[in-house]
């Protein structure tokens, strides 16, 4: 009797779920294998050249306020 109720759930799981799911995590697994694509290794190019633009922003300000205010990194720990 209580095989009976779990019967049901485990072939519909078998049936339906289980390949689908292969299916997706097979295909997922594909796609991580190829790498980038041509627009995603743009993007990636265009983020590295925003984040040395940043970097060298960062630098330029810490350098004024090293000159105008040596103490000011102290200040906030």
């Amino acid at each position: 009797m209580d095989m009976d109720i779990l019967m049901a759930p485990i072939i519909i799981f078998l049936i339906i779920v289980a390949p689908i799911w292969l299916i997706l995590h097979y295909r997922s697994k594909r796609q991580v294998s190829q790498g980038l694509t041509e627009e995603e290794y743009s993007q990636l190019n265009e983020l590295i050249g925003r984040a040395d633009k940043m970097a060298q922003r960062i630098d330029t300000l810490e350098a004024i306020l090293d000159s105008e205010s040596p103490q000011w990194r102290g200040r906030n720990e």
